[in-house]
C-alpha cells in the first residue's frame, strides 16, 4: 500500500504548469511539515515535501492555497528521474495529492459561504438539489 497523508504549511504559492502533450494542468508546491518530537534545548524541525496536484485538484491548489495556509493532503509517495543536458542522471520523491483540504480555521474576513468541499470547490446548494430529505434544528435524530 502506498497512501501518505500530510499536514503542514505551504512554503510557497503552488506553480502552475501545463503537459506538453495533452495540455492538463499540473500545479505543484511544498509543504513544512513539523517533526513530532524536539530534542531538549533545541528548535522543532521540519521536513520540506514536495507536492504535484493534477487537473481539477491543481486547479483548485492553484486558486485557493496560498504560501503560509496550513493544509492536508493524501496522496501517494512517487519517485521518478531524468537526466539533463549534461547527461546526469537526477532523482526526485514528491507526493502526488490525491485529496487537498484547508487545515486552518477560517480567518476574519474570507470570503466563502461555509458551504465548501475542499477538494473540488463549491458544494451545490441543498435547497436547489430537490431532495426529499432536509433536517430543521427541530427533528429528532436517531443517532
Amino acid at each position: 500500500m502506498n497512501k501518505v497523508i500530510l499536514m503542514g504549511r505551504l512554503t510557497r504559492d503552488p506553480e502552475v504548469r501545463y503537459t506538453q502533450t495533452n495540455n492538463t494542468l499540473v500545479a505543484s508546491f511544498s509543504l513544512a511539515v513539523n517533526r513530532r518530537f524536539v530534542r531538549q534545548g533545541e528548535e522543532r524541525q521540519a521536513d520540506f515535501i514536495n507536492i504535484v496536484a493534477w487537473s481539477k485538484l491543481g486547479e483548485f491548489c492553484s486558486k485557493y492555497f496560498k504560501k503560509g495556509q496550513q493544509v492536508g493532503v493524501i496522496g501517494r509517495l512517487q519517485t521518478r528521474t531524468w537526466d539533463d543536458d549534461q547527461g546526469q542522471k537526477h532523482y526526485m520523491t514528491e507526493v502526488v495529492a490525491e485529496e487537498a483540504y484547508f487545515a486552518d480555521s477560517k480567518r476574519d474576513g474570507e470570503a466563502g459561504n461555509g458551504n465548501f468541499d475542499a477538494t473540488f470547490g463549491t458544494m451545490p446548494n441543498t435547497a436547489d438539489t430537490g431532495s426529499d430529505f432536509e433536517i430543521s434544528s427541530g427533528d429528532d435524530l436517531p443517532f
